[in-house]
């Protein structure tokens, strides 16, 4: 009952405030990594992000085909202002957090709809040390929630799974160039690693916030 409910009722009631659900299906380009972000109702978003992402998606597709676009987070079916917890700005439908692409860690081949940690966040492409380390920087200013989901996260790694930088950054560069989404958030040294400089959507999402080398996050007007 409570699955009908999900997958029936809801995404018609959802048209009603103007959310959409995100594609759901195992065989699409598009797909949540895990389908409990799903049965939690947290896969919906403004017509205009999910058009957006259709977009990017066909890009992706066609430059390397067979490629999966995992989503993490978006937002609640309904009411704008509803906090996503524990998302500071997931509450009006137009945001979502989508997974890095990995490769098998032994042969560098693609691994589809896969990540190294169960729910997508929590393992981060560190800095090194040539780099700017914006998490010790935040944590030094007292920020302590800053690098706290990687430590809850580690003993569920794993290890298997490496970065897939050229997919990984060509989404990045495909989502920068859509003209619907206004804003992506990545943390500043992968910005830098990615050669992702000149591209002025891309943001540091600031201290209050969490690490942003596990996940890219995107959001339209």
């Amino acid at each position: 009952m409570y699955s009908f409910t999900c997958f029936t009722i809801v995404p018609l009631l959802a048209i009603q405030f103007d959310r959409v659900p995100l594609p759901v299906s195992p065989s699409g380009s598009i797909q949540p990594l895990t389908i409990l972000t799903c049965l939690l109702n947290r896969h919906y978003v403004k017509p205009a992000l999910q058009s957006s992402l259709l977009e990017v998606a066909e890009e992706i597709r066609k430059k390397y085909p067979g490629t999966i676009i995992s989503y993490l987070d978006a937002n609640f079916p309904f009411l704008d202002g509803f906090p996503l917890m524990p998302h500071l700005s997931h509450y009006d439908g137009k945001k979502v957090d989508l997974a890095f692409m990995y490769a098998d860690a032994r042969n560098g081949g693609y691994v589809p709809g896969q990540a190294p940690s169960p729910i997508g966040y929590g393992v981060c492409e560190e800095p090194t040390g040539n780099e700017k380390n914006m998490p010790q920087i935040c944590e030094n200013k007292g920020y302590w929630q800053y690098s706290l989901l990687p430590k809850l996260i580690s003993p569920y790694v794993k290890t298997n799974l490496k970065l897939d930088p050229d997919r990984t950054r060509d989404l990045i560069r495909f989502a920068s160039g859509n003209k619907r989404i206004s804003k992506i958030f990545l943390e500043p040294h992968l910005i830098k690693r990615m050669h992702l400089e000149g591209l002025n959507k891309i943001r540091f999402h600031g201290c209050q916030a969490v690490r942003h080398d596990d996940h890219v996050h995107l959001q339209v007007k």
